[in-house]
């Protein structure tokens, strides 16, 4: 079978970000199936760029992103990723099924004209429920875009073959619109071979100006609006004076010039700001860390999030904090591998964060909770044959 995968944002474990993508289409190839992925950068000079990466066919289209454009400037760039994928999709040959993966929503309309005109099905994967989540957040208020929005998820939704959504929030955003047999929930993946706990680097603690002995707090991935970074700062500034408890920021985002601006004015010496890593180095940061925050805004919409930050952090074996009353919150009371924190109570995340630090068994049990979780359910071992499994019986469907 050949497959066609779009994701306007695929990234491999060399560079920093999710890859989910690359994971399954590993697993593809893996099953004897031929991928070609369809992606946009603006790492080479030329407007298509195709190469193998990883024995994974891909096709780079020149298109300039990134958090901090402007939502018109987005919007523009998500339309040129439509045109551009369309003009490629319709001169690959012999194509058996699309794997449109979101986000952007907008990922779904080359998708949709392949199947209308090329008769080739497709698989649509939810990571976040668009347009929902930039409605709540006020980045779309415009009344006939809202509309013209939820119209096009809905019209995604009736004509994909199979759905997959990565949250139960998510899948059940989706059968608002079609049959729940028409769905799975197959969540972010833990990657237990990447992520794992183990003797802690000092040397790479100091090359970070890092203090070896102090308890760590992690918060990696993006440092954008939708993370409510605002209200970690608040926390933290309750804790000036406790010189021996340090939390890390790893990640960039739209608001990482504003969270620096704080962390001076607030006189922040305990808070770091580390940058971004490939996930090599990555993995060396969590694992020296103590605990890992996974933070977002307290909109109902968000509580329906599935972050890699999640998956990686049980799988290094460290306990969580998770600020989202959804089922991120229900991961970490159900197995015992982490606490919520109020996102509108600061002292809440100072208490649980002093609690760890003052129960090291408690720490540890957590952790090792985290870890057997992590293999037992979400490791990506798991989760990716169950994606290719729903390829393989969707595609063998008559249209």
């Amino acid at each position: 079978m050949h497959i066609l995968y779009i994701h306007q944002y695929f990234l491999t474990p060399d560079e920093p970000g999710g890859t989910r993508s690359y994971w399954l289409a590993k697993e593809l190839i893996k099953n004897g199936h031929k991928v070609t992925m369809l992606t946009a950068t603006n790492k080479f000079s030329e407007s298509i760029k195709r190469i193998s990466v990883d024995e994974i066919d891909v096709i780079y289209l020149k298109e300039e992103y990134n958090q901090n454009m402007s939502v018109p400037r987005r919007l523009i760039a998500f339309m040129s990723f439509i045109f551009k994928s369309l003009f490629v999709g319709f001169r690959l040959k012999k194509v058996d099924l699309v794997f449109a993966t979101s986000t952007p929503l907008t990922v779904g309309i080359p998708a949709l004209v392949l199947k209308w005109i090329k008769r080739i099905p497709f698989i649509f994967e939810v990571r976040d429920l668009w347009p929902e989540v930039p409605i709540q957040m006020k980045a779309i208020n415009n009344v006939p875009l809202i509309w013209l929005t939820r119209s096009l998820e809905k019209l995604i939704y009736l004509n994909a073959r199979h759905v997959i959504a990565l949250s139960p929030g998510m899948q059940e955003g989706v059968v608002k619109y079609i049959s729940a047999s028409k769905t799975s929930m197959i969540p972010n993946m833990a990657k237990t071979e990447e992520f794992w706990p183990r003797e802690k680097s000092v040397p790479i603690q100091m090359k970070l100006k890092l203090n070896p002995n102090s308890f760590k707090v992690i918060h990696f991935g993006s440092l954008g609006k939708a993370n409510g970074i605002n209200s970690i700062i608040e926390s933290l500034k309750l804790m000036t004076g406790i010189h021996d408890v340090e939390f890390l920021f790893v990640g960039t985002g739209s608001k990482e010039l504003e969270l620096q601006s704080e962390i001076e004015r607030s006189g922040l010496s305990n808070v770091k700001l580390l940058g971004k890593f490939a996930m090599n180095d990555l993995s060396e940061i969590v694992n020296f860390s103590d605990v890992s925050m996974i933070s977002f805004l307290d909109l109902p919409i968000l509580y329906t999030n599935s972050p890699n930050k999640l998956f990686d952090s049980l799988s290094a074996g460290k306990p969580i904090l998770v600020n989202s009353a959804g089922w991120t919150k229900d991961i970490a009371e159900k197995y015992k591998c982490g606490f919520y924190v109020n996102p509108n109570e600061p002292q809440d995340l100072v208490d649980k964060i002093l609690y760890l630090k003052r129960n090291p068994q408690v720490l540890t049990e957590m952790g090792k909770n985290s870890r057997i979780l992590a293999e037992t359910v979400y490791d990506k071992s798991i989760l990716t044959k169950q994606v290719v499994k729903i390829c393989e019986n969707e595609s063998s469907k008559t249209q």
